[in-house]
Order: C-alpha cells, then structure tokens, then sequence
C-alpha cells in the first residue's frame, strides 16, 4: 500500500500515557473484561455447536457473532493491555497498525452485516412463517454469513488503501490506543480532507444501510406482532426479538455515535473513551444480553451442565 520509495514510519499510539493515575484500574478493568468476553463467546460457539436446541437459522448466526466477537477483541485488547501496562507511549510499526485497522475494519462491518442477517431471520419467522425453510435454508444462512465476510474485507481493504498510501509525516503521533480511522486519517499530510470526506461517506453508508434494513425489518414485525389478537402470543414474539433489538441499539448507538457526530467541539479524551466503550465493553454487554437474557440459551447450558456433572 504504501509508496516502494517512501521510509515507511513508524507510529507513536499515546493510548492512555497522558492519564497515569487510570492506566493501572484501566489494565485490569480491560483483562477482566477481555476474559469475561473470550470465554463467554467461546462457550456460546461450543452451546450452538454441541446443543440441539440451538440449530435454528438464528442460532447459526449467533455462532458467527460469536466468533467475530472473539477476533474483533483480540485484534484491539492484547496491544491495549501491553500499552496499559507500559509506563511509556509504545509505538507500533506501519504494516502492524496498517493490519489492526484492516481487521478492525473488517471485523466491524462483518458484524453489521450478520446483525442484519438476524433481523431478517426474524423478519421471516414471524412474517413469512410458511416460507422459512426455504428462504432461512442451510444454503442461504451460509451465504449471508459470507457476505458478510465479503462486505468486511471488500470495506477494509478500500479503506486501508486509500488511508495508508497516503504521505505521514516521520513521526507520527495518534492521540489514541488503537489505529482506528479517523485519528490515523487526520495524519496525513497530503490529501487528507478529500479522504477524510471519502472514508466518511462510506463509513456512514455502511452504518445507515444496514440500519436501514433492521429498521425495515422491525417495522414489518412490529405490524405483524400488532396484527395479533392474542395478547400471550405478542408478548412471547416480542420476547423473540428483544435480546437482538438490544444487541442492535448497543451496536449502531454506540456506532453512530463515535463515527457519525459531530467534530466540532470534541476532545482526544471523550474520543478515547467513546471508543474504549465502542470496542472493549459493547462486546462484554453483547454476550450478557444473548445468555442472561435468552431462555434458550440459559435452558440449553444447564442440560450440558447437567449431562456433564453426574447426580450425587
């Protein structure tokens, strides 16, 4: 990506160096949390793999979650706790920051769009009941899972190339713990308000339409739900779909937010924080949501449990 004749720089990430009284709580509070994170989803992978009750459509998605999850942790939570635990800002090189933002990427927009496949295996649960099997088959699940996959990598490896061919001055510094998109952009000496303007609308068109979609989606749940005369019978769909509403509202609100706000009067510190939220502890609520909150789920671990502690 980047020019054969440019020395390529290396990149100074503050972190968290300037805010030395938080840096030893902010370790631990983030191992906790990426072990919490680690072990929760794995067990989730291995509930929807191993339990019969878990082999619907939508639990073939929550396995894939799952494991984007994992992936999307570890790209961020290991450099973060190794910076945490370093008195001193540490740098990272070109092609390593060049590689955590193309699986950030990646990792994100894969997420976004298996969110809004879930949506329509709701979509066609509840609206088109007599059409699942058909339009939920095994071969249409994968195929949405990998295009999922695509839409990461195709959005990852547009950005990255437009980002890191781009001129950065000898010594750059990004005011961040992680090489995300905008403090990177913003680094570039040549060039940057066109890309800036570039990266934005498609970040922005990555967000909204997928959002687009769930929104779409819901309301046509919702008119359906609605439509019922039972009132026993709403409250159990609702309940179908309110452990992934919530996993939605986390995952866009939280999206919007950092990515699609307002720069003006934003500081480096709320950016920080905004994304330290965004990326190590939205994982962690995810994974509460989808177990404390989901009978299936809770139901289905207890059986493996009880299978595998035997009686007194």
């Amino acid at each position: 990506m980047a020019n054969a004749n440019q020395t390529l720089p290396e990149f100074l990430l503050l972190g968290f160096s300037d805010l030395k009284a938080l840096q030893g709580p902010l370790f631990w509070v983030v191992l906790l949390v990426y072990l919490v994170t680690l072990l929760g989803n794995f067990l989730i992978i291995l509930l929807t793999q191993v339990s019969p009750a878990l082999c619907s459509p939508m639990y073939f998605f929550l396995r894939h979650l799952s494991m984007v999850e994992v992936l999307y942790t570890t790209d961020i939570m290991p450099r973060t706790l190794a910076d945490l635990a370093s008195p001193h800002p540490r740098a990272i090189s070109f092609w390593g920051c060049a590689a955590q933002m193309y699986n950030f990427i990646v990792l994100g927009i894969s997420e976004c769009c298996l969110l809004t496949a879930m949506a329509y295996d709701r979509y066609v649960a509840i609206c088109r009941p007599l059409h699942y099997s058909t339009l939920m088959s095994q071969q249409a699940c994968v195929a949405m899972v990998g295009i999922s996959w695509l839409m990461g990598i195709i959005t990852a490896t547009t950005h990255s190339s437009l980002i890191f061919t781009l001129p950065f001055p000898s010594r750059p510094i990004i005011p961040h713990f992680l090489c995300d998109i905008l403090p990177v952009l913003r680094l570039a000496s040549a060039g940057k308000h066109r890309s800036e303007i570039s990266v934005m609308t498609a970040t922005v068109v990555f967000i909204m339409v997928p959002f687009s979609l769930i929104v779409t989606s819901y309301a046509r749940i919702l008119g359906a739900i609605l439509a019922m005369a039972s009132t026993q019978s709403r409250r159990k769909l609702f309940s179908t779909c309110s452990s992934h509403l919530l996993v939605v509202s986390l995952f866009f609100g939280t999206a919007s937010i950092t990515y699609i706000r307002p720069r003006e009067g934003s500081s480096v510190t709320t950016d920080r924080i905004l994304s330290l939220f965004y990326t190590i502890t939205t994982p962690m609520l995810n994974l509460i949501i989808y177990t404390l909150r989901n009978k299936e789920v809770t139901r289905a671990l207890r059986h493996v449990v009880k299978r595998q502690v035997p009686s007194p």
